[in-house]
């Protein structure tokens, strides 16, 4: 999830072309797989996403909710569709963290073909208003001082909170620092806001509301550079160098998915995040559109499973 004010922090990546892209159409329906269950929103992208695509495609583009295990029921079901173009599925960040986290998956990861980078958000580090510290550093400091006493929540083992502030707790010279996870990112913004945990490393959206407020404080957020709407924020990299995190959602296909029927699906998902009212809709759920080339989101997700690999076997993270 991403703010309109956010998107403006994070690098557009450039184009593809579309010449050859038209060697390719749908003979049937598409689908898109959401691995989560309705009601949040990648699903809700996804269904915006949907309804712009189809004219473009001309077959119904349809959304199928597969929620279940950490996004892998979806992950595997796409795995295993045909690959000539007809399903997708829109993944977010545990698709590249599962892998790492669970003994045995069902299928490669690595071998579901990248389409396109939809949306990217940075992660913010959230801190309830009484914590005694102004920023990161200090965090650090009291986390040093008192091991085990402070707390953080996450929306489960596993997750991308979950990750994030392992991967800090790790890179900041192995940190002890309780975690408390949650079944929803809102029960773990209650009780950042009732004070019964220290911090939450979470989108924006999750607690603007209460930061708004004066009830929660934003200490850091984990970007590439400080965001042009909150410029006294520092990064994550300014106290733990290299550290950065995003919420992200983006398209994959199955194993061995024809060159041009993903040529043909990433000009159209660009075409789709180009228009203003897609853009629009997007951003009033929090989504700031990231269009680009299915190598660029190849090598988004090569980094963000060389970051998350660092973290999962650093604190031994499983989801059985």
């Amino acid at each position: 999830m991403i703010t309109r004010r956010g998107a403006l922090a994070l690098p557009i990546l450039a184009l593809p072309g579309t010449a050859h892209a038209q060697a390719w159409a749908p003979e049937r329906p598409v689908r898109i797989v959401v691995p989560f269950g309705p009601g949040n929103s990648t699903d809700a992208a996804a269904r915006i996403l949907a309804e712009a695509l189809a004219p473009r495609l001309g077959r119904p583009v349809l959304v199928e909710n597969r929620g279940g295990a950490t996004t892998t029921l979806g992950a595997a079901e796409v795995a295993r569709a045909a690959p000539d173009g007809h399903t997708l599925l829109l993944a977010p960040p545990p698709f590249v963290i599962t892998q790492f986290a669970f003994p045995r998956l069902p299928y490669d990861p690595e071998a579901l073909r990248p389409v396109a980078l939809v949306a990217a958000s940075p992660v913010f580090l959230a801190v309830r208003a009484e914590l005694p510290a102004r920023d990161l550093g200090e965090i650090i400091a009291l986390a040093r001082a008192r091991p085990g006493h402070l707390t953080y929540a996450s929306v489960g083992v596993g997750s991308l909170p979950n990750v994030v502030a392992e991967l800090v707790k790790l890179r900041a010279g192995g940190l002890d620092i309780l975690h408390v996870p949650y079944g929803t990112g809102s029960l773990g913004a209650n009780d950042l806001v009732a004070g019964r945990v220290d911090m939450f490393f979470t989108v924006e959206l999750e607690v603007k509301p209460f930061v708004d407020a004066g009830r929660v404080r934003f200490v850091g957020v984990a970007a590439d550079q400080r965001l042009a709407s909150r410029p006294n924020l520092p990064t994550i990299a300014e106290h733990v160098p290299g550290t950065r995190a995003a919420f992200w959602i983006g398209f994959l296909a199955p194993p061995r998915t024809p060159d041009a029927a993903v040529a043909r699906l990433n000009a159209e998902v660009n075409a789709v995040l180009a228009m203003p009212a897609i853009a629009t809709r997007l951003n009033d759920i929090a989504l700031g559109v990231r269009p680009g080339t299915p190598e660029a989101f190849g090598e988004w997700l090569g980094r963000e499973r060389r970051q998350w690999s660092e973290a999962v076997r650093a604190a031994n993270i499983r989801i059985e």
